[in-house]
């Protein structure tokens, strides 16, 4: 009987400890996504302005704005943001390594008209 217990009681630390995991899980993915650097990217015609053009390497989550009177996008890294119209914003999630990156916004002739820079990732 007195076997019976201890195995009841190990069954019943073992339940919660299962319980504290799955409570625990979600605070440390939050911690994660917190690390993550934040930059606002303000497009107008034909330029573009971040808020922080240095940045730690790992993600960094762009809040692209578009507060110009045509729609833009902008690129980096391989990834891009839908066709902004006016007064829209949207988020782009990117992670990097340490470098230096070129961003744009890929609407025909809107680069060449001045909406590229790079930005520094140490």
């Amino acid at each position: 009987m007195h076997r019976l217990s201890l195995t009841a009681r190990l069954m019943s630390a073992a339940a919660l400890l299962a319980v504290l995991g799955i409570v625990a899980a979600p605070a440390l993915g939050a911690r994660s996504h917190a690390s993550a650097t934040a930059v606002t990217v303000t497009a107008t015609e034909f330029k573009f302005k971040l808020s922080k053009l240095s940045v730690p390497h790992g993600t960094v989550v762009f809040t692209f704005v578009n507060k110009g009177k045509i729609a833009h996008d902008f690129k980096i890294n391989g990834k891009k943001t839908s066709l902004m119209k006016p007064g829209k914003s949207t988020k782009l999630t990117v992670t990097f390594k340490a470098g230096k990156f070129k961003y744009l916004c890929t609407v025909p002739g809107h680069s060449a008209l001045g909406m590229k820079g790079t930005l520094t990732v140490k």
